[in-house]
């Protein structure tokens, strides 16, 4: 942060606070406290008026507010994403709250800043109980964001879950959305001529293009959600799943656990999945805090999991496990 930046940024801290100690400056901004002195008296000679009593802190003058701020799109956008996430948190005392500061964020908007959060909020959706994604910074969601808002082309370095190798391939971003435990990339594949989903912890390297794409009339994701779902065949499956596991399970479930009746030990969930693999797979993560109840083919793919987990941990007799253990 430069010195400029951190003046004004000094005042906001300022501005909202009763009384700070030089101290507390020195700590927040990452300065030393020879610094937050001078700061403050180029603050004063530049009008702003700052009071200071030794051994107390330094204050505003009461009555002294900044203009209006102005928010980065960098800045818009993290907020407006953090309050989407709000919006599905279980605690719903703290959605009105947000949705209100959302609108005061909005109204200090300039208008082109307003144009970018209203497309974003379109090229975004959530099911279920969002987590950040793993092993997934700012230095990948930031650019994503820019891309959706910008319609610029973006070039993904991507793993697909049954490769073995990494593809390149150009992508006309239109939304991220959260489902089944995890966050997509939702766009336009050049490569396939189709809409494709990204599972974003699986994007190895990203490079956001010149080249701009033209919006495709009447996409909305929310639809194109509905329209992929309904695509699916979903299947039933009963799951029982302990207490300590419930909240991960709900977490990570596509739209939920379905119908959950409390049982000794957890919770007993009637729900749908996509593919029997894929949940046996699921299941197996929990360990011992789960367990496939139906149907007798989901049960029967399980058992087979786990003999194929037994044998292969069986391969090495426990001799042989003896022999290249180290001495006691």
């Amino acid at each position: 942060m430069n010195r400029t930046d951190r003046l004004v940024a000094m005042v906001m801290f300022l501005q909202g606070r009763r009384v700070v100690r030089a101290e507390e400056l020195a700590q927040h901004f990452e300065v030393t406290v020879r610094t937050v002195y001078r700061d403050v008296a180029a603050l004063s000679e530049a009008g702003v008026p700052v009071a200071g009593e030794a051994g107390v802190g330094y204050s505003l003058v009461k009555g002294y507010h900044l203009p209006p701020v102005m928010f980065t799109a960098e800045e818009a956008m993290a907020l407006f994403v953090g309050g989407e996430m709000v919006k599905q948190f279980t605690d719903a005392s703290l959605v009105s709250p947000m949705l209100t500061a959302l609108l005061k964020i909005r109204s200090v908007l300039p208008r082109e800043r307003q144009d970018d959060v209203e497309r974003l909020a379109q090229s975004m959706a959530i099911e279920g109980r969002p987590r950040a994604p793993d092993g997934i910074d700012q230095r990948v969601l930031l650019p994503l964001q820019q891309a959706i808002v910008a319609r610029r082309v973006l070039r993904l370095t991507y793993r697909a879950r049954d490769r073995r190798e990494d593809t390149a391939r150009d992508v006309e971003p239109l939304g991220v959305t959260f489902y089944g435990g995890a966050w997509y990339l939702v766009a336009w594949c050049r490569l396939r001529q189709d809409f494709r989903h990204f599972k974003i912890e699986r994007v190895r390297g990203l490079e956001v293009r010149d080249e701009h794409f033209k919006p495709r009339p009447g996409f909305s994701l929310r639809q194109h959600l509905a329209e992929s779902a309904a695509r699916t065949e979903l299947l039933p499956a009963t799951v029982w799943f302990a207490d300590t596991a419930v909240e991960r399970a709900r977490r990570e479930s596509f739209g939920g656990l379905g119908t959950e009746r409390v049982v000794a030990g957890g919770v007993e969930a009637d729900m749908l999945t996509f593919s029997y693999p894929w949940l046996v797979r699921w299941v197996l993560s929990f360990g011992g805090d789960a367990e496939i109840r139906a149907p007798r083919e989901a049960r029967r793919q399980m058992i087979e999991a786990v003999e194929r987990a037994r044998h292969r941990h069986a391969e090495e007799s426990p001799t042989t496990l003896r022999s290249v253990a180290p001495p006691l």
